[in-house]
């Protein structure tokens, strides 16, 4: 018999002791009188004399986090919404049942008190207890404070563990908590409209992403987990909705990093009568805002680097390419060298060159899309990306990478697209909407053709979504804005996992 499975028979055995005492270890509620944190508020800067003389009343509840006997009498401390106070218990003060069930208590066990609050000659803040309740008894044993929860995956894995033992981790939850909550108010005060479009989807629209399938039985139709809610949210601006909003739940069949989880939350948004320029100024207060209002300030630490986000460059794809460009391969390209859509194969053949001499570079494939653009984006990505740690506005990409986006009135193989990069991540991207409904079919028929008719990553033709447009949709920018990864910076989390509360993970091992 293991050490764990011991102590689960222990602990069993007292759980029947109780009950033939008649006693009920899995009480129906407890009325407490503070929760512990507002104990603190009201209490903590009360002196020894003034709390001896008062003996203020309480009935507080919470989790054992320490236990400390000494025959007759005995401490512990009673840990809640991450606040933890000590209790002190006498025989002598307690009715024989109570002190008994004390004796019974293990480490984790959840309890409630009455009793009045007093200093302890050194000085922490204590409750005398004169009444004790057992409210769940705890069968495992907690991990070790600083030998036992350490591990990242069982971290992942037992998040109610995480949470109890870790108080950081908590903080971090709050942050994120507080982050959507921002959000939302700052949205409403724009007057934008919150809205909830499927998560069930016929088509997989919205995104160039492989998505999961799953299946309607009483309808005997497949269906898709949304990879995107954008094609809704536009119906829904030709509907009438000009400004509206959603914080919303995307699947994505995809790989698993410090920095994807094929499970996220997203904020996705459309403004009628506004174009991404409008956006890229929103989205630079915006973001400055919410990190002053959960991380207490504009400036963030995120992997050992100040990120301020009061301070937001702008740099065109193009400018990027050029301003990062790898010292060791040289001179950068001329901007008319990265401008010149007959030299892109050149370029790219130029970038393979250095990325097979380096080390954590990645050649790339040329393919049938040279001097469209997409290997310029390519480049952006493998040379510029991880460099953009203060927040950076990228902007102008071109459209064959972008297929919702409306095209540049001065480049048409180029649209009014931007993405927003801090931290070496990528963390919104948003555009004018293409809102000619011919363009569109164009569009969505070239990209199946170029990648097949398949789920790999190709944009659906959504039929219903070109009527849509036909009925004339505004001119109208969107956007959507990563929750996880700007939680991410906002608490200097290093993965996506430790903003995710279950995280996805293979099957624990038998």
């Amino acid at each position: 018999m293991s050490l764990d499975e011991a102590i689960l028979e222990q602990r069993r055995a007292k759980l029947a002791a109780m009950r033939q005492r008649g006693e009920d270890p899995y009480p129906r509620r407890f009325a407490f009188s503070h929760a512990l944190p507002a104990i603190l508020e009201a209490f903590g800067g009360q002196d020894g004399a003034a709390l001896e003389a008062a003996r203020p009343a309480v009935k507080v509840c919470g989790r054992l986090m320490a236990l400390r006997t000494h025959g007759k009498t005995g401490f512990g401390h009673l840990q809640q919404e991450g606040a933890r106070l000590q209790i002190y218990v006498r025989q002598d003060a307690l009715d024989p049942a109570g002190f008994e069930l004390w004796r019974g208590l293990d480490l984790g066990d959840i309890a409630g008190v009455e009793g009045y609050l007093f200093r302890t000659r050194t000085g922490e803040l204590t409750v005398h207890v004169s009444r004790l309740e057992l409210l769940a008894k705890d069968l495992l044993p907690l991990p070790e404070k600083w030998h036992g929860l350490q591990d990242l995956e069982a971290r992942y894995r037992q998040r109610y563990l995480d949470l109890v033992m870790n108080p950081e981790v908590r903080e971090v939850f709050l942050r994120r908590a507080r982050l959507i909550a921002c959000l939302r108010e700052l949205f409403q005060r724009r007057g934008y409209i919150e809205v909830e479009t499927p998560m069930m989807q016929p088509l997989a629209g919205g995104a160039a992403a492989r998505p999961f399938r799953t299946h309607h039985a009483a309808l005997d139709l497949p269906l898709y987990l949304r990879i995107a809610p954008e094609l809704y949210l536009k119906r829904l601006v030709v509907g009438g909705l000009d400004r509206v909003f959603e914080i919303n739940r995307n699947f994505r069949n995809e790989g698993i990093s410090t920095q994807h989880n094929p499970e996220f939350t997203m904020l996705e948004f459309y403004e009628a009568y506004s174009d991404y320029r409008v956006l890229m100024d929103w989205s630079e207060d915006l973001l400055a805002e919410c990190a002053r209002r959960v991380a207490g300030g504009a400036e963030v630490s995120f992997r050992g680097a100040a990120v301020d986000f009061a301070r937001c460059r702008r740099l065109s794809l193009r400018e990027a390419i050029r301003e990062f460009w790898p010292a060791a391969e040289g001179a950068p390209p001329a901007a008319a060298e990265i401008a010149d859509p007959a030299r892109e194969r050149a370029l790219a053949e130029r970038y393979n060159a250095f990325a097979r001499r380096t080390e954590g570079f990645t050649p790339l494939d040329p393919g049938d899309a040279a001097g469209e653009g997409a290997l310029l984006t390519g480049i952006f990505e493998a040379v510029a990306e991880r460099q953009l740690v203060q927040p950076t506005i990228i902007y102008d990409f071109p459209l064959a990478v972008s297929p919702l986006a409306k095209s540049k009135a001065d480049e048409p193989a180029w649209v009014e697209r931007f993405e927003i990069f801090a931290g070496g991540m990528e963390i919104a991207n948003g555009y004018s909407e293409l809102n000619d409904p011919e363009e569109q079919r164009r569009r969505f028929e070239l990209q199946l053709a170029r990648r097949g008719a398949s789920e790999e990553g190709a944009h659906a033709l959504d039929e219903d979504y070109i009527r849509a447009l036909r009925y004339g949709m505004p001119p109208t920018a969107g956007e959507g804005i990563g929750i996880d990864r700007l939680a991410m910076l906002l608490t200097g989390s290093n993965s996506i996992r430790d903003v995710i509360l279950f995280p996805l993970l293979r099957p624990e091992a038998e």
